[in-house]
């Protein structure tokens, strides 16, 4: 094992993997060293053309994360899961799975951790004195409902709590497994207690097969939405990430999509390629548009100041420049010709909380 730079992308980047976002494991920013796989000839096993999904466990000490980022509607969040099995090799939390030892690459999206005790620290969180009840977001970083929900239902279990406690949400998702909480959504809608938004990136099968491997199809999107809309849920779409030459073409024709769908607010972003995440999607465009990688990343790098990533508060969600200006131009005004809000999470209410071990918990 030596220490010495990484290896460019261009040159390590295997196949890309059935049902895989990222085509290759990045080393760990905070490792010393690392180590090159080399051929020197001997015989090898031949590399799996697929990688089977591992769960761990952890038990977290708290259950709430917090920020201050000018940037954001809420200040609280809760992600029940580490990593994310959806594999979008875009994904800007893919940074973090470095702080488990692990690579922001396919470890990210096969390698997931799943909070046991979560419910119960959230309780524990809500019942402090000195606690102010304030929207809580899940799906901050990771999906709440990504594949292994259906196994481990942490999310369901944190929302029929917050019901319990009638503690208002805020949820994003690529997943129709949302769907199987409807009844408890509606119930939560018809407090005001919940606002749901579906992410979409592109109405174009092909292109989301390999940006977003194991996330719900187009159309199962939209009938997520269709479907929350029909039982009352308040239910926006969020146009993320805005790909330069890649989806952005696509705007105006989501939007009316979402909107006929029964979406009544709307929301886009830029994309974001902070720290691994610049190699990771330069190197799937070379796998998946080796034709127009090199305009992407052109037309990304004028929306950022001539960097892969700006990080700036007020700059990272919207980017910068005439390309930059032109997007949200066209959201505007799609959005305004189609009647839609913008993303607010105004409307829930925070006036009925009460801790979970309050007397009336006793009469639910």
């Amino acid at each position: 094992m030596t220490s010495s730079p990484p290896a460019s992308p261009h040159t390590t980047s295997p196949a890309p993997l059935k049902g895989r976002g990222a085509t290759y494991d990045p080393h760990n920013r905070f490792a010393v060293t690392h180590s090159e796989a080399v051929d020197d000839g001997w015989w090898q096993e031949e590399a799996p053309t697929t990688l089977a999904t591992e769960v761990r466990e952890e038990h977290p000490k708290t259950a709430l994360s917090w920020n201050r980022s000018p940037d954001l509607g809420f200040d609280r969040s809760i992600n029940p899961y580490r990593g994310c099995e959806h594999g979008c090799v875009y994904c800007y939390a893919r940074p973090s799975h470095a702080y488990w030892d692990l690579s922001p690459g396919l470890d990210f999206e096969t390698k997931l951790i799943a909070k046991t005790g979560l419910v119960e620290r959230l309780q524990e969180e809500l019942c402090k004195p000195g606690y102010v009840c304030r929207p809580i977001n899940l799906s901050g970083n990771t999906d709440c409902y990504q594949p292994i929900e259906a196994e481990w239902q942490t999310t369901r279990r944190v929302l029929e709590l917050l019901l319990a406690c009638r503690h208002p949400v805020t949820l994003v998702t690529k997943s129709a497994l949302i769907l199987r909480d409807s009844e408890l959504l509606a119930e939560m809608a018809e407090r005001r207690l919940v606002r749901v938004f579906v992410s979409l990136t592109s109405l174009d099968a092909n292109l989301k097969r390999s940006l977003e491997p194991r996330t719900a199809s187009p159309q199962a999107r939209l009938r997520v939405i269709r479907e929350l809309n029909t039982v009352g849920v308040p239910v926006g779409a969020l146009l993320s990430p805005m790909i330069p030459g890649l989806n952005d073409h696509e705007l105006e024709s989501l939007l009316d999509a979402a909107s006929r769908a029964g979406a009544r607010t709307a929301g886009w972003m830029l994309l974001r390629l902070p720290h691994e995440v610049a190699p990771l999607f330069e190197a799937w465009l070379e796998a998946h548009y080796p034709e127009r990688a090199a305009k992407v990343m052109s037309l990304i790098r004028q929306c950022r100041g001539g960097k892969d990533y700006d990080g700036r508060f007020g700059h990272r969600f919207r980017g910068e420049g005439v390309f930059a200006d032109l997007l949200a131009q066209r959201f505007s005004h799609a959005r305004r010709r189609l009647g839609m809000a913008e993303r607010i999470d105004e409307g829930l209410d925070c006036s009925q909380f009460r801790p979970p071990t309050a007397q009336g918990d006793l009469f639910l």
